[in-house]
């Protein structure tokens, strides 16, 4: 066995959702869960099937975004992993849903943070262990910080 370390291509203003599922209508039923959370997010995604053609599936309403979902499932290539990029979107917006949906097994990440997954190869295929989702922590906040970020919350609509 090998273990590797994958970075993930996320564009500029984009956040992306890395998972794992287990069946073929796992991109479609994805893409029904994207297409309704909002008329404004623009998404792409890539799904790795993992037993027949072994192909990587796709859907998404902007082709940058699906594209760039393509070639980090090319970059996984482990079996059932599936990645969304989404724009105009959050996350929060639409992780519910996506846990929610029947072939969904797991969420590994989803942040706008730089990715790196952490695959393991074997002669049978490759699977996904773990993320490191962003950067190390440098400290703990103080009260400073502690009210900058329910400023935050509160400007954007977040918090009340």
């Amino acid at each position: 066995m090998e273990l590797k370390v994958v970075p993930l291509e996320i564009p500029s203003g984009c956040n992306i959702i890395v998972g794992h599922a287990h069946f073929i209508k796992t991109v479609e039923d994805l893409y029904e869960v994207m297409a309704t959370s909002s008329p404004h997010v623009k998404f792409g995604l890539a799904f790795c099937e993992a037993s027949g053609p072994c192909l990587i599936r796709f859907e998404g309403n902007d082709a940058e975004l699906t594209e760039v979902a393509v070639r980090n499932a090319r970059q996984l290539s482990a079996g059932h992993a599936f990645v969304i990029l989404l724009r105009e979107g959050y996350p929060i917006n639409v992780l519910n849903a996506i846990k929610a949906c029947q072939e969904v097994c797991t969420i590994h990440c989803a942040t706008a943070n730089p990715v790196q997954v952490i695959l393991v190869e074997t002669e049978q295929g490759r699977g996904i262990l773990g993320v490191v989702d962003g950067f190390a922590s440098k400290g703990v906040e103080g009260e400073e910080e502690k009210a900058k970020r329910k400023e935050l919350l509160r400007a954007i609509r977040y918090k009340l």
